[in-house]
């Protein structure tokens, strides 16, 4: 009697070229060494795709490969955004596309995630910006989405923080390390190299904390950087405050009778009865507008902003934020930054470059001081809110907490903010959280969206 045999499965040819890619993808994260076996075998299953060999070049950027096969730009877009990877049918999977999307996602993920070491040069700085804008496209975010907290931007790309890892703090933390390793102060006295700088978050800290070593060329650079900066995060910040109105309408003011106010719909239903059949025309004696001008309580809106230095991100959010809304009718915006002492920067609310130029990032916490300052500029509670950014990891604590608890008491809103930075994430006390929730105001933290949402709430 014979033994029953039996056929092991044939090994599936596209799969095992995945599993190549992604080894070699793994190997140098880790090792910057090439690992031959792997690169040679790589290299035979990117040829065999079709795909250019400097594809698995580190140093050949996402740019430039485009530049050379400009076919491939629209293959990054979404590229990494679950569900793209066809059905989670087996017997449905195309492995072949498979095999060519791990090709181009080692590509990017290899050029963002293996920086090297030494000193960075204001072009590898450059190129990995860009590099790491092509990973955002990949996760279906626009450049600098993830790294500014912007998202995808609207449409109808999938929620990133439902589909993917957060990785926009580990962007942030790699751009930072990138830009620590720059010799800044050489870059930024040269104009040709300080041209070739891309402003980002990172790159503003270091401006910031560094200013007043930097004179002639480099201090004029430094603020174009700054002034840069300033207003591209103004423009998003701007959009998020427009999106929806500040008070309801005032229908006692007459509207003013402009082209761009006209109700055209109610402007026709209103003169149906002067329709000639006859003529097939329609006689309009009266046109209606719109009400366009809204009703507004005076508010005051006091924002107290820790500037310390694991604040830098809220404090450029927060000294930007703080400025449209004072350019918002009848808001009276107040700002005080502190670390160990606190600075009333409002006679430069209005211009958030030359209020970041007035801090002095660094030091410890002592929100005390600001307290002093901001009380007294709460003339009436009912109309006053006070945000207050901060982690909160405060010299004494008790002693300030029970100045904003009186500050709750008087009427006044009171707004702990834990977080408004691009990512989202933050380290707040434990402590003051608990109490801040037990009090009826819990500690905000995430997107600053929040923060727009919450203060268009209170002014409306």
């Amino acid at each position: 009697m014979t033994e029953p045999t039996t056929t092991a499965p044939e090994a599936d040819p596209d799969e095992n070229r995945r599993q190549v890619l992604y080894w070699r993808l793994l190997a140098r994260l880790f090792d910057q060494d090439e690992q031959a076996a792997l690169e040679s075998a790589s290299l035979a299953v990117v040829e065999d795709i079709g795909l250019p060999p400097a594809l698995l070049d580190p140093q050949v950027s996402v740019d430039s490969l485009v530049q050379r096969h400009p076919e491939l730009a629209a293959e990054f877009d979404g590229l990494m955004v679950p569900g793209t990877d066809g059905t989670a049918d087996d017997a449905d999977r195309d492995r072949a596309a498979e095999v060519r999307r791990a090709a181009l996602a080692s590509k990017v993920l290899l050029n963002v995630f293996a920086t090297g070491r030494g000193t960075v040069s204001a072009g590898q700085l450059a190129a990995w910006q860009s590099d790491a804008g092509w990973l955002e496209r990949a996760l279906g975010s626009k450049p600098g989405g993830l790294r500014a907290g912007r998202g995808t931007g609207g449409g109808t790309t999938p929620d990133l923080s439902t589909l993917v890892p957060p990785i926009g703090p580990d962007l942030a933390a790699i751009e930072a390390d990138l830009v620590k390793r720059m010799h800044l102060r050489e870059v930024l006295a040269d104009p040709k190299l300080a041209a070739q700088l891309t402003p980002s978050m990172s790159l503003i800290e270091q401006l910031l904390r560094d200013k007043n070593n930097l004179s002639g060329v480099a201090l004029a650079n430094a603020k174009a950087l700054i002034r840069r900066f300033v207003d591209e995060v103004a423009e998003v910040l701007r959009t998020q405050v427009a999106k929806a109105s500040v008070g309801t309408l005032d229908r006692s003011v007459p509207p003013k009778r402009v082209f761009r106010n006209l109700d055209l719909d109610r402007t026709i239903w209103k003169n149906l009865t002067n329709w000639s059949p006859e003529e097939e025309r329609l006689y309009v004696d009266r046109l209606y507008y719109r009400h366009t001008v809204r009703k507004t309580t005076p508010q005051r809106l006091i924002v107290v902003v820790d500037q310390s230095g694991s604040m830098v991100d809220s404090m450029v959010n927060c000294t930007i934020l703080a400025s449209i809304f004072a350019g918002l009718p009848k808001v009276d915006v107040h700002l005080i930054a502190y670390d160990t002492q606190a600075l009333d920067l409002t006679p430069w609310v209005h211009d958030p470059f030359e209020t970041l130029l007035r801090t002095n990032l660094g030091g410890g916490t002592d929100g005390t001081v600001a307290m002093a300052l901001a009380q007294p500029k709460i003339a009436e509670p009912r109309n006053t809110v006070v945000v207050w950014i901060s982690d909160f990891y405060e010299w004494r604590g008790e002693e300030l907490f029970a100045s904003m608890a009186a500050v709750h008491r008087s009427g006044a809103k009171f707004i702990p903010v834990g977080s408004v930075t691009s990512s989202g994430r933050g380290s707040v006390n434990p402590w003051f959280r608990e109490r801040f929730k037990d009090q009826g105001t819990p500690v905000l933290s995430g997107h600053i969206r929040k923060l727009v949402h919450e203060l268009k709430n209170f002014l409306a």
